[in-house]
């Protein structure tokens, strides 16, 4: 219980930091002067951030909007494909006949990408993108994402799909169900709680990511907003209370799709470690 609270309290302490920051009027100095909360909060910082005036803030609702362009694709795009590989070595039996192409050997070798730092893969990765015209592409780091988020979905998925009866889906095929329809109808509604769980850890990877996006998106056009807050930073005096209300402004879409989310993820959770 002590334990949960000294780690509830370390976890809070930042985003806290970030809201007394962006309530002082006075460019972030209220943190500096032992006060727990600013004499005179404001919301003006917020209303900079949201009206867009300030320096470096001119293109923030784009900024915005190539984020979640990026992290809406990738969580998609992930779920898609995670979906279907461990449907495909689950529930269709795929290579069982050998060692060597059995589902766990199938599933457990694209985790091999995790022994692997990222910042490593980065290198490789931005010569690929340019290979195959890429290059300044919010899809070249949809790409990179949806690679990190995908083994460990798959992995998700076919722990929790162990819950789910063999027999269902061959009663399926008996009713005349092609697999197809066993996917769409069967398994996909059966893995709901799982898929929020994968979904929501894609969303949250994509969303958290500042090195793919900077390195793979060169112009401000496909600019995303974890990128603008870093460039905050090469300001001689840069404005931090506008700073830390576009960081608060920018956390809040994941935040809403993990609470709206959250009762499915938690029966998935629930489930799995039953």
């Amino acid at each position: 219980m002590i334990l949960g609270i000294v780690l509830l309290i370390w976890t809070v302490i930042p985003v806290y930091n970030m809201l007394l920051i962006a309530l002082d009027p006075e460019e972030g100095e209220v943190e500096f002067s032992g006060n727990l909360w600013p004499p005179e909060p404001s919301l003006e910082s917020f209303r900079v951030v949201l009206t867009q005036d300030a320096r470096y803030l001119e293109h923030f609702w784009r900024q915005l909007g190539n984020s979640l362009y990026i992290g809406l694709s990738t969580m998609v795009l992930t779920v898609l494909i995670a979906s279907l590989a461990s449907f495909a070595v689950g529930r269709m039996r795929l290579g069982q006949g050998s060692p060597l192409t059995s589902a766990a050997v199938l599933t457990n070798a694209s985790l091999i990408t995790y022994a692997i730092p990222a910042s490593f893969l980065i290198f490789p990765f931005h010569r690929i993108m340019h290979d195959y015209g890429l290059s300044n592409d919010p899809w070249a780091v949809i790409a990179a994402q949806v690679t990190f988020a995908t083994p460990f979905a798959i992995l998700t998925l076919r722990q929790y799909a162990r819950l789910i009866p063999l027999e269902l889906d061959d009663a399926a095929r008996v009713d005349g169900a092609s697999s197809a329809q066993v996917y769409r109808r069967v398994y996909l509604p059966l893995m709901t709680p799982a898929l929020a769980v994968v979904a929501t850890y894609a969303l949250v990877l994509a969303w958290n990511d500042y090195l793919y996006q900077f390195v793979l998106l060169a112009s401000e056009k496909h600019m995303t907003a974890a990128v603008m807050q870093a460039q905050l930073f090469d300001d001689a005096d840069p404005p931090w209370n506008a700073m830390m209300a576009a960081a608060i402004i920018y956390a809040l879409p994941p935040v809403a799709i993990f609470f709206a989310l959250r009762r499915v993820m938690m029966a998935g959770l629930t489930s799995w470690w039953r």
